[in-house]
Order: structure tokens, then C-alpha cells, then sequence
């Protein structure tokens, strides 16, 4: 049973935006499709968990803290006994283990997730600790991409390859479990629990003058785009938007790459050049938001 669906992190939202309007650098573009791959890779396990047949609670992406530690849990499964912790690591190419490090293919060495995974068990069971609540804790590094390699990692360690993945869940719909009350506070406590962001986020520098502000085709993101009476047409894809919708998109925008600045017709005409009705804009803003104040001082919520 899902109980907490998975949450796209602030971290990928703001990397998405920043990419769409091409203020970053290489390096950044890099760590922008790592993101985006990971959290790719998240999904996929999501598409398995929603088949498990017995009683359990699915709660994904889970930040939590405690003792002034923070840790994120991919994919936490409560049964009636027994928690799952699960780290999903959509790594591909050729790794090897050594003397209990490990490297690329090249002698190079990696970030080694299983280091990660233990950090996270430890604190899980911290927090359970100080909850008052006892469970049996299994944790494991769930490799989902088919184009993983990884050779000489000791039989002990915690990994599910690509190739076990379907004898892994089976295992897991197999868990005895019977959920009761309990269980759906002690879930609904974690939620609670739950941080939206993450302290440690460490996000590109960016200025609101380094920004292009234009409007960018929802479908193909293409910047080609003109009006045709109520609607925003893309003249390479020729996908069709309504103003309204496109304008309280670019708010959407506005409000998490610069969430200090105050959304006025004016700072939102700014961004929507392509829309020549000043007064349009202003009618959408005070349709969808509270105005506060009035004049030219006013802005909305």
C-alpha cells in the first residue's frame, strides 16, 4: 500500500529549470543528469513496489534527521515486523571490488553507495530508538540498471543486482505481515517527520539578471513560440498552451529560482515579453492569487 508517494526533489526541480533556460556550465550539466538519472532510477523501483501483494506500507523518499544527522531513505517497506530500507543506485558500466573499496573499470576509485546505506541504517535505527518503536531493520543497494557491471563485491554485502531483482521482490511479496493500527501511526509519524528539503543541497550559483526570462514550450521546450488569441503556439512543435496556464507556469518558475522576490504584473510581464497585454496578465494574477496592498505597490499570493 503506498503511503507516501515519491517526491521530486528541490534539488532536480531548480537543476531542471536552470537547464531549460542554459546557465550551466559543463560540470553542472553533468550533476544535473546524474539527478535526473538517479532519480529515473527511483522510479523504475516504484513501478515494482506497486505490485507487491501483501500488507505493507510504501513510503518513498523519506528525508529525515536525527541527533542532528540528516539521511534520506530511497525506498522505506514497513511490514508487520520488519522494515526494508532500500538505496536504488541506477549506476551502468564496469566497477570491481578491492580490499573493500570501489573502482571504476579504470583503477579509478568511486563513491562507494554501500557506505551511504550503512550511515542511513545506522541513523534509521537511532530514530526508531528514540521513537520508542522496535522493528527488525534489513537494508539493501538495489542496482536497477540492466547495464551494470560489478565484480569481486564480497557474497556479504548487502546488493541486489539487476539480475535479482525479480527474486528479490518475490521475496519481499512473500514477508508474512499483518498491519494494524500501530503500524499506520508509526507510518504516518515518519511522514510527519519528513523534511522537504534538505539542508545539504548544494545548488549552482545563479543571479536573477543571468536569467533569460521568456516563456519555453512546455512540450519541446523550444523558445520559438508565438500568440494566436488565447493561447501561446510552438512554431517547431506546434504544441498549443493557454495563456492563463503558461503565464502561472512562469509564476511557478518565479517563485522557486528566486522565492524572495514578490510576484507583481510587472515582474511577470517581464518574463512573459511574448504577451503584450500588460492588463491580461494582471486580470490571470488577480484571478489566481490574493493581491496584497494596491497601486503600484501591490504584488500577489
Amino acid at each position: 500500500m503506498l503511503k507516501m508517494p515519491r517526491p521530486v526533489p528541490n534539488e532536480l526541480i531548480v537543476m531542471r529549470l536552470l537547464n531549460l533556460r542554459e546557465v550551466l556550465s559543463q560540470q553542472e550539466k553533468k550533476n544535473y543528469k546524474n539527478l535526473e538519472k538517479g532519480f529515473e532510477g527511483e522510479l523504475k523501483f516504484d513501478l515494482l513496489t506497486e505490485k507487491l501483494q501483501n500488507e505493507c506500507f510504501v513510503l518513498n523518499g523519506l528525508l529525515l534527521e536525527v541527533n542532528n544527522s540528516e539521511f534520506q531513505i530511497d525506498t522505506s517497506i514497513i511490514f508487520q515486523k520488519t522494515i526494508y530500507l532500500i538505496d536504488v543506485k541506477n549506476f551502468e558500466g564496469d566497477y570491481y571490488y578491492e580490499n573493500e573499496k570501489l573502482y571504476f573499470a579504470n583503477g579509478d576509485e568511486a563513491k562507494d553507495p554501500l557506505l551511504q546505506l550503512r550511515r542511513c541504517e545506522s541513523l534509521f535505527r537511532q530514530l526508531l530508538q528514540k521513537l520508542g518503536v522496535h522493528f527488525h531493520v534489513e537494508a539493501y543497494l538495489v542496482y536497477i540498471n540492466p547495464e551494470l557491471t560489478l565484480l569481486q563485491a564480497p557474497r556479504s554485502y548487502p546488493i541486489v543486482y539487476p539480475t535479482q531483482l525479480n527474486r528479490f521482490m518475490q521475496k519481499l511479496n512473500m514477508v508474512p505481515s499483518r498491519l494494524y493500527e500501530t503500524h499506520e501511526k508509526f507510518a504516518n509519524q515518519l511522514i510527519s517527520l519528513h523534511k522537504t528539503e534538505s539542508l545539504n543541497t548544494k545548488l549552482p550559483r545563479y543571479n536573477y539578471d543571468q536569467i533569460p526570462k521568456r516563456i519555453i514550450c512546455s512540450s519541446c521546450c523550444s523558445c520559438s513560440l508565438s500568440v494566436r488569441r488565447n493561447k501561446i503556439v510552438c512554431k517547431k512543435c506546434n504544441h498549443q498552451e493557454e495563456i492563463e496556464l503558461a503565464v502561472l507556469r512562469i509564476v511557478e518558475e518565479i517563485k522557486i529560482l528566486f522565492p524572495n522576490r514578490k510576484i507583481t504584473t510587472n515582474e511577470v510581464y517581464h518574463w512573459c515579453k511574448i504577451i503584450e497585454s500588460k492588463k491580461m496578465i494582471g486580470r490571470i494574477l488577480k484571478k489566481n492569487f490574493k493581491q496584497v496592498g494596491y497601486g503600484k505597490w501591490s504584488y500577489y499570493e
